[in-house]
């Protein structure tokens, strides 16, 4: 797993690295020299480095001097005459550079901007740092449309100029990377938001020879998971395997008006992995389950005159759960006043449970002002796993904002943070996913906007409810699994997408793509452990 690192960590990091006796001075280098690494794989003959007052706009001075040295033309547009940049640092570069080849353009007009533009095959983007916050400025807010109308590959240095590092909102402009170069460590911006929009593919320069030795000595944001992280979860069936030591899931969830939100969970669960799912619906909806699902028993359960779970339902499930490996409620549940009381009564169980759905709004019903104000409403010893999307996270912790991945998170250790338990994990659905639990957050691969469809999140559901009933309890990182579960799901979206195009996917396309998703995630598993070997046999 890869670090994600704040703004604030990012800082203390490079005190530590300085400390270790390199200066950001030679860090500046190392990051101009990799930018210009990263730009010479275009094999380009006119460049544009666009730089601003700060450091980041050193690390563009930097890269400048290297690419005209190696036989580039380059133009580099500044606001101001070199002597009058702000920084010290990147003051001191910009005159080492303009003093030599480089052609240096001082506060362009547009129409002379976009001249330097035409003529490039490559523009560098080095106008904002990790720093930025808020609206962009003249001369930028001119800059920076002028460069994403101009057809010209783009590299951003760390991160796309007009894009907040801490919470990947853009307010007005930014710039479009085909690249991102990013420094140290991903900033979690990048994921956020915004942000995955605007980076193009990212790229991460390491600039210290000894950054695994000191990486662990600052907190991180959160860690990148990879596919061979992932290994442990793909070992083969045993010969000697039942449907029963193959695990088992209950999916509590469905009502008259909402039955198919079951019907995707319960048979996501099963290709999954799991080798004896069953549905515990209200008897409003049980005979179309059964009907739509041959295969999957299903317990009729009292419902009340709605058709959801009634005021008998807690009892009933509640004895029949206690069976299972796995616990799923909340598909197409309902809010009723009886799945408030099979959500509490669950919660009560010895057994692994995920809470997904309605199961997490009866939850956020049951507490006043936040669950985490009440954490004895959630506090169990068994594995408990929430899947809420950004709303359901709001509502859970009493409607704080949460509308993108910073604040996600935060909302996220809240949750965990009043409870304490490590058998706790959030699964905070977005964009980009965050699977939090009381000591990480891991951030899996995200999928296709084709997965933004309604259902989507009933077939995650049941995937991880599936992995979990694998698992027998089996587990040392919860998070793991879980993100294990996520990184399934989104590979069923990139399948779908493949086969029915990004806007075309609805929700049971992804349900058949499981298998094929599970395959994909291995063989990407084995090919990053594959590369890791190959390196280390050098």
């Amino acid at each position: 797993m890869k670090p994600i690192l704040s703004t604030e960590e990012v800082t203390t990091l490079e005190n530590i690295i300085e400390r270790e006796g390199t200066s950001k001075a030679e860090l500046m280098e190392h990051a101009g020299e990799f930018v210009a690494q990263l730009a010479q794989t275009y094999h380009p003959h006119e460049v544009v480095v666009l730089v601003g007052f700060g450091n980041n706009g050193g690390d563009g001075w930097v890269a400048a001097d290297i690419l005209q040295q190696r036989g580039a033309h380059v133009v580099v547009v500044t606001p101001v005459e070199p002597n009058e940049i702000q920084s010290a640092l990147a003051r001191h570069v910009a005159r080492r550079t303009a003093g030599r080849d480089v052609t240096v353009v001082v506060g362009p007009s547009r129409d002379e901007l976009a001249a330097l533009l035409v003529k490039a095959d490559l523009a560098i983007d080095a106008i904002f740092g990790t720093g930025f916050h808020g609206s962009v400025r003249a001369p930028f807010s001119i800059w920076i449309p002028t460069l994403n109308e101009a057809q010209v590959r783009v590299i951003s240095v760390d991160i796309p100029s007009g894009l907040n590092a801490v919470t990947g909102v853009v307010e007005d402009c930014c710039v479009r990377a085909d690249k991102t170069a990013t420094m140290i460590a991903p900033k979690i911006g990048l994921y956020s938001a915004d942000g995955p929009q605007y980076v193009g593919e990212l790229v991460c320069g390491e600039l210290y020879d000894r950054l695994d030795e000191v990486i662990g000595d600052v907190d991180h944001a959160a860690e990148i998971v990879e596919a061979a992280d992932l290994i442990d979860f793909m070992d083969p069936l045993p010969a000697n395997v039942n449907k029963y030591s193959r695990g088992s899931v209950l999916v509590v969830g469905g009502s008259a008006r909402y039955p198919g939100a079951a019907i995707m969970a319960a048979k996501a669960a099963a290709r999954a992995g799991a080798g004896y799912v069953s549905v515990a619906a209200p008897d409003a909806c049980a005979n179309l389950i059964r009907m739509a699902l041959p295969s999957v028993p299903v317990i009729s359960v009292p419902s009340d005159s709605r058709g959801s779970f009634g005021a008998a339902a807690r009892s009933v499930v509640c004895d029949v759960a206690a069976k299972y490996d796995c616990v799923l409620c909340g598909p197409g549940m309902t809010t009723a006043a009886g799945c408030m009381q099979v959500t509490s009564g669950l919660l009560e169980l010895d057994v692994p449970l995920v809470l997904d759905a309605d199961a997490l709004n009866c939850l956020s019903r049951l507490a006043i002002g936040g669950i985490d104000k009440t954490p004895e409403l959630y506090r169990r010893e068994a594995p408990l796993i929430f899947t809420p999307h950004h709303r359901e996270l709001s509502r859970l912790v009493g409607d704080v904002p949460v509308d993108d991945l910073s604040s996600a998170i935060d909302a996220a250790q809240q949750i965990e943070w009043a409870v304490g338990s490590d058998n706790l994990v959030v699964v905070a659905k977005g964009a980009t996913t965050a699977v939090v639990g009381v000591e990480k957050v891991l951030i899996p691969t995200a999928g296709p906007a084709s997965l933004a469809t309604a259902g989507s999140g009933d077939v995650l559901a049941g995937i991880l409810a599936g992995t979990v009933a694998m698992s027998h309890g089996e587990v040392d990182c919860w998070e793991l699994l879980a993100a294990y579960a996520v990184t399934v799901h989104s590979f069923t979206g990139f399948a779908a997408a493949a086969e029915y195009g990004d806007r075309s996917v609805i929700a049971t396309d992804l349900i058949d793509l499981i298998g094929e998703a599970m395959q994909l995630v291995e063989n990407e598993a084995l090919k990053g452990l594959g590369a890791e070997g190959d390196g280390e046999a050098e």
